[in-house]
């Protein structure tokens, strides 16, 4: 780690190449042959070539199975791509490939291990901008590697590692997972998917959206129309609202006094990510254009929606709060209030951690004469669980490319340009932490909320007066705070028109505070909202208060 930080810093005493176009480490020769892993597939198992990336992973305990202990600070290992690999043939990962969080091979403390090899297949896509890619086709798991169908893995063996004795250790990767089955639809609870004529024209393959609907009580009985509330979020197939888990929800949704509306979540996996951000991005594809156009149409079509703005409310966090501010302040005619809690970036002068117009190097900051890590995630008390660089090789070994599936990488597909290879153009080199600043302009002129209103708040301001509302620990765990300070500190002297908006913070709170409601009480308040802004004259059956 001293030796990384020195690397890092430019005081480095021996250098470490590095080959971009594979990602892999290149370091000096050892005097004895080093671990090396061979990792296989038999044809049984899939009987043509594969374009992907291979894993090997370890871990001192055996259950659960090695390739589900992998995480931010998980069990370690290590990734390598391959091209039309054949059945039988072997995969190699040695001491020059990346690790995480044990950076090489050659760095595992000797002794008993339980390891597992794993293959990622990916898909080609011919896209319709003329690039030819290959990625991970979502087989509607989330773009979860581990868990994906079609991909193989092997047993989980129990084996000596020694990197100084160095030896050979044989894989084969001969399982392979099934296809996902979607949870049976109820009474209340409806799901639907669709191949998206939009998103299948940009990448060239079948692409698909889908919906899961929670239902009130009394939808089956009557024949009104409900509020929505569209709730943004990470790709899951549960209900959207967790009935099971809450008995006061759960007994306060079925109450004779409970507002009724409709609550929705999307699903809308990508070849980046499990989220595509419901935006337009020349990397992810035409989203934003997809659920406008095509998903939000669909869920109207086949529910009893209020289809009138005043009637739409969206909330969701993290991933979601961001989405929940976007689409009310992209589409302010659209949706009638949002409830963000614990967003990403609103802004990017902290991105958990970075300053992209700022800092030069993503990986740690300068000050004077003294070089400091720039930390990616913290505990309440505010000690570091992570580090940008740290954080960045895991990705770094999840995918090369921006094919992680991973945070930092969407970002980049979504909020970055395109390049020239048809892959995403990276914010920062995913080794060194070199930040490239037309990157960052980039992110700031397409995706950097703030900046986005600070430049038409004449034209959306009027629009969105009362409808946004931001909630966020203020010890959030990746720093998300300090960007909603910077929306808060510019909403406070707006003019033209001056709306402050909402803004609550957590006292010592981490990610994903929500706000001192339960979700009764929320989703009380989104009704009394709606009611205030439903045109004069317009009843309201959906909620006998």
């Amino acid at each position: 780690m001293v030796i990384a930080w020195l690397a890092a810093s430019g005081l480095a005493l021996a250098p470490i190449a590095y080959d971009v176009a594979t990602a892999q480490t290149k370091t000096p020769a050892v005097s004895k042959p080093g671990l090396t892993i061979e990792i296989t597939f038999p044809a049984a198992a899939h009987a043509d070539p594969i374009t992907g990336r291979v894993f090997f992973m370890l871990s001192r305990k055996g259950e659960p199975e090695p390739r589900f202990q992998i995480g931010r600070t998980g069990a370690p290992f290590f990734g390598r791509d391959i091209e039309r690999l054949q059945p039988g043939d072997a995969a190699v990962i040695d001491e020059t490939d990346l690790g995480s969080p044990v950076e090489s091979l050659r760095d595992i403390p000797p002794g008993e291990y339980f390891v597992q090899a794993f293959v990622n297949r990916y898909s080609e896509f011919r896209r319709a901008d003329g690039h030819t890619v290959w990625m991970h086709d979502d087989q509607w798991e989330g773009q979860r590697w581990p868990r994906s169908p079609g991909n193989l893995y092997s047993d989980v063996e129990r084996v000596h590692l020694d990197p100084r004795a160095g030896g050979v250790v044989k894989l084969v990767a001969k399982n392979v997972i099934p296809p996902i089955v979607a949870p049976a639809d109820t009474s209340s609870v409806k799901r639907f998917r669709f191949q998206s004529p939009t998103l299948t024209r940009f990448w060239g393959r079948p692409i698909h959206l889908g919906a899961t609907v929670l239902l009130p009580r009394d939808y089956q009985t009557t024949t009104i129309s409900y509020p929505v509330n569209y709730i943004q979020g990470h790709f899951s197939l549960a209900p959207p609202l967790n009935l099971e888990g809450d008995k006061a929800l759960a007994q306060a949704w079925v109450s004779d006094t409970f507002p009724r509306m409709i609550a929705v979540t999307f699903q809308h996996p990508n070849p980046y990510f499990d989220d595509s951000y419901a935006v337009n991005s020349v990397n992810v594809g035409p989203y934003g254009d997809a659920i406008m156009r095509e998903l939000i149409p669909e869920v109207e079509k086949r529910f009893r929606v209020i289809r009138e703005p005043y009637a739409r409310v969206l909330s969701g966090g993290s991933t979601g709060g961001w989405e929940a501010l976007a689409l009310q302040i992209f589409h302010p005619d659209f949706y009638g209030g949002t409830w963000a809690y614990c967003p990403d970036p609103v802004t990017f002068s902290d991105v958990e951690g970075i300053n992209i117009y700022e800092d030069e190097n993503a990986y740690y900051k300068r000050y004077g004469w003294r070089t400091v890590f720039t930390p990616n995630s913290r505990e309440v008390d505010g000690q570091i669980r992570l580090t940008s660089r740290q954080r960045n090789y895991f990705e770094l070994v999840n995918g090369t490319r921006g094919r992680s599936g991973e945070q930092i990488d969407i970002w980049s597909a979504v909020f970055g340009p395109l390049g020239e290879d048809g892959y995403v153009e990276p914010l920062f080199d995913k080794r060194t932490g070199v930040i490239h600043k037309s990157v960052a302009q980039y992110w700031r002129e397409h995706f950097d909320l703030l900046y986005y209103l600070q430049r038409n708040w004449a034209a959306v301001g009027p629009k969105l007066a009362g409808k946004l509302r931001i909630y966020t620990g203020d010890m959030d765990t990746y720093y998300l705070n300090n960007s909603t300070r910077a929306l808060e500190k510019w909403m406070k002297a707006s003019t033209n028109p001056h709306d402050e908006g909402f803004f609550l913070y957590g006292d010592g709170k981490p990610h994903c505070w929500s706000g001192p409601m339960t979700t009764a009480e929320r989703l009380k308040e989104m009704a009394q909202h709606i009611l205030h802004r439903k045109p004069e004259g317009v009843t309201t059956p959906w909620w006998a208060y």
